[in-house]
């Protein structure tokens, strides 16, 4: 039995895309699936996530000014129970798109860089790299002024491999 209700059906594939990663998805992740595809509006997408929030389905953090999106146990379960209903054709793009756009999405909510202003005016540059939710490298760099630290959070995630393999070679010698 498929569903004839959009908006429920629209709640179980933003459901089950959570289900497909280890990793949370961000707004425009899930966004962008909905609008390419043509399943919806993004004005639409948005309300699924508010209602899936408001029903503690999945839960949302703020990083960055970028919304972050996890399935909650009751979303697991509330899957679990109604996954059936999603067409095999959905659940086909679903998986193409998350087979396409992984990396690049993993990448978006495991490398972070922000700054922020400690009294008397000083600025620092936060740099982190998640391997699921565990940091693999996380630095704090103090930064002489805002133009500086921004550079440096722009610049963090095309460089952030290098400078953790960097950092591990320094550390180990030639172990």
């Amino acid at each position: 039995m498929m569903l004839s209700e959009p908006m429920t059906l629209y709640k179980l594939m933003i459901l089950y895309m959570l289900n497909q990663v280890k990793f949370p998805l961000t707004n425009s992740n899930i966004s962008d699936f909905f609008v390419s595809k043509e399943y919806t509006t993004y004005f639409i997408v948005q309300q699924a996530l508010t209602e899936l929030l408001e029903a503690n389905l999945i839960s949302m953090e703020n990083i960055n000014n970028t919304s972050r999106y996890d399935m909650t146990k009751e979303g697991e379960e509330a899957l679990s129970f109604f996954e059936k209903q999603i067409s095999p054709a959905i659940i086909t793009d679903i998986n193409e798109f998350i087979q396409t756009n992984k990396f690049r999405m993993r990448n978006e909510v495991s490398t972070t860089a922000e700054y922020y202003k400690l009294p008397g005016n000083e600025l620092i540059v936060h740099c982190e790299v998640l391997e699921g939710k565990t940091p693999l490298i996380n630095i704090e760099i103090n930064s002489p002024d805002e133009e500086q630290a921004t550079v440096m959070t722009n610049n963090w995630r095309s460089c952030s491999q290098d400078i953790y393999q960097y950092i591990m070679k320094k550390l180990l010698g030639d172990m």
